[in-house]
């Protein structure tokens, strides 16, 4: 068959180098194998794995193009898309090619995902399919025990691996296939991306997920690479970016933006189960998130907002230190436990330079646990620790005596009337601010301590009454906030008939210091103000 009358996918043609071909009996191949095994579930089981239209064109794409080097062009291949598509059937069915097909002597194959469970899903899969193909099933062994799957005549084997047994040592990988990689560990993400050696002439990386809520993830640094790659803002020749979401302007309750993320629909997913997932969402909040997440592959940044994230980005107005110097200001300070992160905010009343409140935030956290945050949580204190946004302290616990200093010498730049603190720590507090000729307020982690403050904070974001000057952790925190109310009415939006509310730190999961800081010291600023009026506007209103 000549060239020019082979049909290249579109996907293909999108994205090939001009010295890279298309080899058509490579992509056929693939597609033969996998056709060869059968489904192992619902009313599909025991039927032939006959490939959907979009499955089949990622599979042309990634095994037909061929680059100049004789070698296969893709080596990493993006796949982001709804839950229940058969995502999981097809990274087993290639898991399997990957294994026997490629033809890589001693081949090492891994299926990663943050957990073993997620991992071991890929693994069920591939270990049915692979026992109920009698061609497959007399030449390769099954270890159910070790979740792994051996073929003796290239010596190669898969592997199930997760973030809580893997080894960093020894990994020579031929295919890496991450399950659900918003959620990705990132050491272990890093150690099996590059873990394949120069051996390896066409190594593959299959990251194939639904979208995430957290946007300092290396899940969300994947999805941010494909759209740059698959928009033309950056140019990864190695790197296929397959994107099967929704767009943040569509209607979410259409079905013509269900299709977009849903390939599969009218196939392995019912439109009308789509429709019930829409009809609750619609009804509960708490599940609009969950469905624009997992059903339209829309990143959400957390699963109940309280914050309007892009009101709180509108608010990021320059704040002018200098003019600040000398100026009455209100502090709220959040100290943490010996190893977890402390929180001081000034917070400035308007005044004759600006008509907003103005914030300024400062971070601590131990130096030596950076590293394993960083790991653990996937969030970038490293890189905020390099740009000045986080003071670190010697060793693995928090130095409070550093503290102390830092406030005394904030204290001779800026007039603090007040230091707002959780009173839990009262006696140690108390004593160091006083010696120091500050006055320490003691604030109630309560209701009736946090409820006004906390709605304060929400209607001078609401009317761009705030200036935070756009910091990234106290951002982080801010979009990290979930809320408390002290009755089960209007509990989803955090809110009752009474309106008490306040920031609920075991709600939030990820750390809120700084916000519940920020809010401390808002309150100690609206009590001066109630009193005196000392500044121009309309003064405080109650929600």
């Amino acid at each position: 068959m000549t060239k020019s009358k082979i049909e290249i996918p579109k996907l293909a043609q999108k994205f090939m180098l001009p010295t890279s071909h298309y080899d058509l009996d490579k992509a056929v191949f693939v597609e033969d194998f996998i056709s060869a095994l059968k489904h192992t579930k619902a009313e599909w089981k025991g039927q032939s794995f006959v490939l959907l239209p979009w499955q089949a064109e990622i599979i042309k794409t990634v095994f037909g193009v061929i680059g100049g080097d004789g070698y296969r062009q893709f080596r990493s291949c993006y796949i982001e898309i709804g839950k229940k598509n058969g995502k999981t059937m097809l990274a087993a069915a290639l898991a399997l090619y990957l294994l026997i097909g490629d033809k890589e002597e001693g081949a090492e194959i891994y299926s990663c995902a943050a957990d073993r469970g997620q991992a071991s899903l890929i693994y069920r899969e591939a270990a049915i399919m692979a026992k109920n193909c009698p061609a497959l099933a007399k030449r390769i062994k099954v270890i159910d025990s070790q979740k792994r799957i051996v073929y003796s005549k290239t010596n190669s084997f898969y592997q199930v691996l997760s973030s809580e047994g893997y080894s960093k040592h020894g990994i020579n990988p031929q295919a890496v296939l991450y399950d659900e990689t918003h959620v990705a560990d990132r050491e272990m993400f890093r150690v099996m991306t590059h873990g394949s050696s120069d051996a390896r002439r066409q190594p593959l990386h299959l990251f194939i997920t639904t979208a995430g809520n957290n946007i300092h993830s290396v899940g969300y640094e994947l999805h941010q690479k494909a759209l740059d790659i698959r928009d033309g803002r950056k140019i990864d020749s190695s790197f296929l970016p397959i994107l099967y979401t929704a767009e943040p302007e569509d209607d979410w309750t259409k079905p013509e933006t269900w299709a977009k993320a849903n390939p599969s629909m009218g196939v392995t997913i019912p439109e009308d189960s789509l429709r019930r997932a829409c009809d609750s969402a619609k009804q509960n909040p708490t599940e609009e998130n969950s469905f624009k997440q997992l059903r339209l592959c829309l990143w959400t940044e957390q699963a109940i907002r309280w914050m309007p994230m892009h009101i709180w980005d509108e608010c990021a107005f320059p704040v002018d230190e200098e003019k600040l110097l000398g100026k009455i200001c209100y502090a709220g300070l959040d100290l943490s436990s010996t190893n977890d992160i402390t929180a001081l905010v000034l917070v400035f009343p308007p005044n004759t330079d600006c008509d907003r409140f103005q914030v300024i935030p400062y971070f601590w956290l131990p130096e030596d646990n950076i590293p394993l945050r960083v790991r653990r949580d996937s969030v970038p204190y490293d890189i905020w620790q390099q740009q000045g946004l986080f003071n670190v302290t010697e060793g693995n616990v928090i130095h409070y005596e550093y503290i102390w200093n830092f406030i005394e010498r904030l204290a001779a730049k800026y007039n603090i009337a007040e230091v707002a603190f959780d009173r839990f720590m009262a006696a140690q507090i108390t004593q160091h601010l006083e010696n120091m000729g500050l006055l320490p307020v003691p604030f109630g982690q309560g209701f009736v301590s946090m409820n006004e403050p906390t709605k304060e904070l929400m209607r001078l974001t609401l009317s761009k009454k705030i200036a935070h000057g756009g910091n990234p952790v106290l951002r982080w925190m801010a979009n990290n906030i979930c809320i408390q109310s002290d009755s089960t009415s209007g509990e989803a939006r955090g809110m009752d008939d009474a309106g008490n509310i306040k920031p609920s730190k075991a709600k939030s999961g990820e750390k809120i210091d700084g916000i519940v800081s920020l809010i401390m010291a808002l309150g100690r600023a609206m009590v001066h103000d109630d009193k005196s009026k000392e500044y121009d506007g309309a003064g405080v209103i109650w929600i």
